[in-house]
This record gives structure tokens, C-alpha cells and sequence, in this order.
């Protein structure tokens, strides 16, 4: 038997009285490097609850995990980013910028999981699934890409210093423009591949990225869980990555947030500790476990 009152971690806003046990249409993936594996972890519990949503948005590595999701491909990703991270040692080489080369594992990583997410057809039934829209960041004309990028990573942690704020307002402030683009305007996997990192692009650890000829940042700089990408949507679930204190995640009419019950195990940018993965993802299993009994019990 659940208890009647829910864990902090998942307190909302809900409509479950008009709308049934299922109050979704639509889905938002936060950003947040390796901790986002706690969303597929959540989702592989509670899918049976989620997965009517008609429309889903990504900001960074959540695109990433959108991507997984709808491509019905989570045990597949894990395997494959704990296989590659198992392989690697370290987070930083130094030794790769006397031979020319990236001295950071990141880049090479993150696009080949991608690739294998998306190999085998499964190309094919993210574009006939529900839509996923993604987030990148456009710099002010005015910035040459160095310092929109110093803006940009000035401006969110302005942003979480002050209220611990889930979505950001000083990037806007300064110039930094929102665009939201549909994975069904990419042509083939490279193209979606391109997108997602465009939407994850945080140098040095990936290289900067261009679209349409203009640099662009990690959408997390704008919005880090940012809605505008699964806009007009009515009953819209974000799953957010940080275990933010109590008081600070939002509380919006027509909108769920859910968050970790208890800070995630690996850090953003650690490619070295398949154990720490997988501990996220665990911890996502459990938290969505909990969710989903709550929810049925909520509903009988």
C-alpha cells in the first residue's frame, strides 16, 4: 500500500480529476550530461503510465534520452555507453594535444552512442512515433563564439546560484535566442546525430557546433527543461535531473515536474565510471517504480 502523501521528489501541479490516471500529452527530457540516464531508468518503470504522449521535447543529453525512449532502445544505449565508458580511463588527456588531437574522450562517445541508438531501422520508427522537438541556443550576433560561451555558462550558473531556477532567464536577458527544431526536418541518422549535439554543445569537452551556418550552444544555456519545446501542450510531465532542494522545483497549472529522489550518483561530464551510470539509471528504476505504484494507487 502506497501512503497517500507522495514523496517530495514528485509533488506537482495536476489535473488527474479532469483527465484520468494518465494526465500527459506531452513529455519534456531535461538537459544534464550523465545524470540524464535517471530519465531512461524512470521511463523503463513507468512507460505503461507515459507512454500515450503525442509529443516530446530534448534540451541537450535529454534529447539524447527522448531519442532512446522513442526509439524503444534504452537497454541497448546503456549497454552500449557502459561498454564504451568501460574502455575509457580518463576524462581528459593531455598527452592528444601534442599529437593534434582532442584531448577529450566526450565528443567521440556521446556520437557513436547516439549512431547505435538510432542503427537497426530504428531511424525509421522515431519518424513515424510522436514528435520530438529539440532545444538549441543561438548566441547574440554581437559575441564572437568564445565569449557567448563564457556568457552562456555565466548566465546558468547565475541562474542556478540564486534560486536553483529550473528555468533560466539570464541568458535571454543578454541576447541568447531560443530554437526549437523537429528531428523530423533531419534526413538521415547524421543529421539527427547533428542535431542532438548541437543541442548538447558545451566546449571544450564537445567541439563548438554551427547550424545553417551560425554557432550555436547547448539549449540548456536558454532553458535547461525547457517547454516552449512541446508547445501547445495542456498536460505537459518534465523530467528534470538535479535533486534540487525542496521549495525550488516549480509548481505551473497544467504542468508535472518530477526530479531525483536523492542527488544522482555520476556527475555531467564523468565518461569513466560505468558503475556510476549504472547507479543513475538504478536510481531512475526505483523512483519511477515509485511513481507508477503511486499513480495507480492515486487512480483506484
Amino acid at each position: 500500500m502506497v501512503p497517500p502523501s507522495a514523496p517530495r521528489a514528485f509533488r506537482a501541479s495536476r489535473d488527474r480529476e479532469t483527465h484520468g490516471p494518465t494526465p500527459f500529452d506531452a513529455v519534456v527530457f531535461a538537459g544534464g550530461g550523465c545524470r540524464c540516464f535517471w530519465q531512461l531508468g524512470f521511463w523503463q518503470e513507468a512507460r505503461e503510465l507515459l507512454g500515450s504522449a503525442q509529443r516530446f521535447g530534448g534540451v541537450s543529453a535529454g534529447s539524447a534520452m527522448a531519442c532512446t525512449v522513442l526509439t524503444d532502445s534504452i537497454d541497448g544505449v546503456l549497454e552500449d555507453f557502459i561498454a564504451r565508458v568501460q574502455h575509457n580511463e580518463r576524462n581528459f588527456y593531455p598527452e592528444a594535444l601534442l599529437q593534434g588531437e582532442r584531448p577529450f574522450p566526450h565528443a567521440q562517445i556521446y556520437r557513436d552512442t547516439i549512431l547505435g541508438c538510432l542503427a537497426a531501422g530504428r531511424m525509421n520508427h522515431l519518424m513515424r512515433g510522436p514528435e520530438l522537438r529539440v532545444l538549441v541556443a543561438r548566441p547574440p550576433e554581437w559575441a564572437t563564439p568564445p565569449l557567448a560561451l563564457a556568457l552562456g555558462l555565466a548566465a546558468h550558473q547565475a541562474d542556478r546560484a540564486v534560486r536553483h531556477r529550473v528555468h533560466g532567464v539570464w541568458a535571454r536577458r543578454i541576447g541568447f535566442q531560443p530554437e526549437v527544431v523537429s528531428v523530423r526536418e533531419c534526413q538521415d541518422e547524421q543529421a539527427v546525430a547533428d542535431l542532438i549535439f548541437q543541442s548538447s554543445c558545451t566546449p571544450p569537452a564537445l567541439p563548438l557546433c554551427y547550424r545553417d551556418q551560425g554557432p550555436v550552444l547547448d539549449g540548456g544555456v536558454v532553458d535547461a527543461a525547457s517547454v516552449d519545446t512541446v508547445l501547445p501542450a495542456e498536460r505537459v510531465l518534465v523530467l528534470l535531473t538535479r535533486h534540487d532542494p525542496d521549495g525550488f522545483v516549480p509548481e505551473i497549472p497544467g504542468r508535472t515536474y518530477l526530479r531525483p529522489s536523492q542527488p544522482v550518483p555520476v556527475s555531467k561530464w564523468d565518461y569513466t565510471s560505468a558503475e556510476r551510470v549504472r547507479a543513475t539509471f538504478d536510481l531512475g528504476r526505483r523512483d519511477g517504480a515509485a511513481f507508477a505504484e503511486r499513480e495507480l494507487h492515486h487512480a483506484a
